[in-house]
């Protein structure tokens, strides 16, 4: 048996910038596509071409043939197969606004101009049509997350859309499919640590579970207009390295607003470091802890809630206080039902859980993982007062179901055959450099792992950094290993392996990154590309 070893895509070194830790690409879609990078389809395969394991794409931009193309033939017969249902027809507006959190009023952007998103919800089979607008002074556009849609609706700009310019528009319309729990945000640099969020919810028409309420919770760290800081200057500040562990790194750059570079955040159960951003803020639906929404049910009443973690840098261990959770999806996907009393979140991830309401006033705390910070709201079906803005829930330190720990449900199980190619994805680079990088090749828009239709693959996710990636696939949902549920996105803690498996049946260009937005906008991710 041969030993692993790295897949790699097949690019030009000569085509990556000298500083990878300060690239926007993304934010350059425009420019990329107009360079021929998203009619051109692809470089080599991903199968050995020289012994070093590179290709010869042209420095200029310019990608050789063979790739499937977003707008292209296989794409449009894909979308044919799922079906044309009924349209819902919808607006979107990114535009600036403020925003009321707790006691401030802050600048930020947001979608029509509310914090969340407006809830988008549309019925499995059905074509979602969306007018988006942008009233934002940046290109932007919007990635459909977890949705496994036609490859040019996908929002990444470069790599299947020019990115929408300041005033105009773009028309979104695809089939949806697959019922489960979604959301939306941008897809350009660190846009979407701004307010630029909303859930997707596609209802089940033949939905299985019986319950009396329906709660949808969105969490999210924020830093944007807090005295003076954004998002764009956390980016350059970590960009230019920082102090990490006792050994000096380049010196950090000067913040426009205070210093938000996060250190001794450290969590056992993420295996070391919690994140790089110290966020002064944690919500729930937009609101802070002193300022909780309030959910209204009768004691007794079967209450399904949708959890969605927005975040840019968090990861959340969510409890109801005095209540058991039984987990009945992540990401989308039903798996076998598990009770637990605390659910761990990555940046990205969803769960679904439900309870049974009990009599009085409880906390859903939303605790901000080895960062000692919480967000909260309140289920209230009875008299007393309301649990107070710190407070925390027992059921935190009790009982927790992570992903490894479930089953996919029978019904979206994969069926099992053999795997017909493997792709090794080593998570590199420092918190100190802030070099991320998947097999230590920073992200260019020309590369590609190969992968035809038809195919079952493997995606082998190595973490050879000191940090947890959350690490997302679009288009598709994956499969955790021996039985493990269906997924998009997969937490990998320092020093693990995880091995996921797919089917291959959504053609296009499809992004591979950590969600973790500042490891993703400094070279934490590449393009599954579908071979033509």
């Amino acid at each position: 048996m041969r030993p692993e070893r790295p897949s790699r895509p097949l690019t030009d070194p000569s085509a990556r910038p000298a500083e990878p830790g300060r690239r926007t690409l993304l934010g350059a879609g425009a420019a990329a596509v107009a360079a021929g990078l998203l009619g051109a389809g692809g470089t080599a395969a991903a199968r050995p071409a020289r012994a070093d394991g590179r290709g010869a794409a042209a420095a200029s931009g310019d990608v050789p043939p063979g790739y499937v193309t977003p707008g292209g033939p296989h794409v449009r017969d894909a979308e044919k197969r799922r079906g044309n249902g009924p349209v819902r027809q919808l607006s979107l507006l990114a535009t600036p606004t403020l925003v009321q959190l707790g006691g401030r009023t802050v600048n930020t952007w947001a979608y029509d101009g509310s914090l969340t998103g407006p809830e988008m919800r549309v019925t499995a089979g059905d074509t979602l049509a969306v007018d988006f607008a942008n009233n934002l002074p940046h290109h932007t556009t919007v990635h459909w997350h977890g949705v496994a849609l036609r490859n040019d609706m996908d929002g990444v700009p470069g790599i299947t859309q020019a990115a929408v310019a300041p005033g105009a528009s773009f028309p979104y319309r695809f089939t949806v499919v697959r019922p489960g729990t979604y959301w939306y945000h941008p897809h350009v640099g660190v846009q979407q640590d701004r307010g630029l969020y909303g859930p997707l919810i596609v209802d089940d028409p033949r939905e299985p579970l019986a319950y009396d309420k329906e709660w949808v919770v969105v969490l999210d760290d924020w830093v944007d207009g807090i005295d003076g800081s954004d998002p764009d200057a956390i980016l350059k500040e970590l960009n230019h390295g920082m102090s990490h562990g006792g050994h000096e790194m380049r010196a950090a750059a000067a913040p426009e607003g205070p210093s938000r570079i996060l250190k001794g955040a450290h969590s056992e159960l993420l295996g070391g470091e919690a994140g790089n951003v110290d966020y002064p803020l944690h919500l729930i639906n937009g609101r802070t802890a002193d300022d909780p929404e309030t959910f209204t049910a009768a004691p007794g009443d079967r209450i399904r809630i949708r959890l969605i973690n927005a975040g840019g840098d968090t990861a959340y261990r969510v409890a109801l206080g005095g209540h058991t959770m039984t987990i009945t999806h992540t990401d989308g996907h039903p798996v076998e039902h598990a009770d637990t009393d605390t659910l761990l979140l990555g940046m990205s991830e969803r769960y679904d859980v439900l309870v049974t309401a009990k009599d009085g006033a409880f906390p859903l705390t939303a605790l901000a993982e080895g960062k000692k910070r919480l967000a909260q709201a309140v289920l209230r079906t009875g008299g007393g007062s309301a649990p107070g803005p710190g407070t925390r829930p027992r059921e935190l330190d009790g009982k927790l179901v992570t992903a490894p720990d479930l089953y996919s449900a029978e019904s979206v199980r994969l069926p099992e055959r053999d795997v017909e190619r493997r792709h090794q994805m080593v998570l590199t680079g420092s918190m100190g450099r802030f070099n991320w990088a998947i097999n230590h090749e920073p992200f260019t828009p020309s590369q590609r792992y190969a992968v035809r239709e038809g195919e079952r693959v493997q995606l082998v996710f190595r973490n050879h950094t000191r940090m947890w990636h959350p690490m997302h696939l679009h288009g598709h949902a994956f499969e955790l290993a021996d039985g493990g549920p269906r997924k998009d996105t997969v937490s990998v803690r320092p020093g693990r392996t995880v091995r996921v498996h797919l089917d291959a049946d959504n053609p296009g260009l499809w992004m591979l990154h950590c969600h973790n937005v500042y490891h993703s906008e400094s070279g934490m991710m590449t393009v599954l590309g579908y071979r033509d």
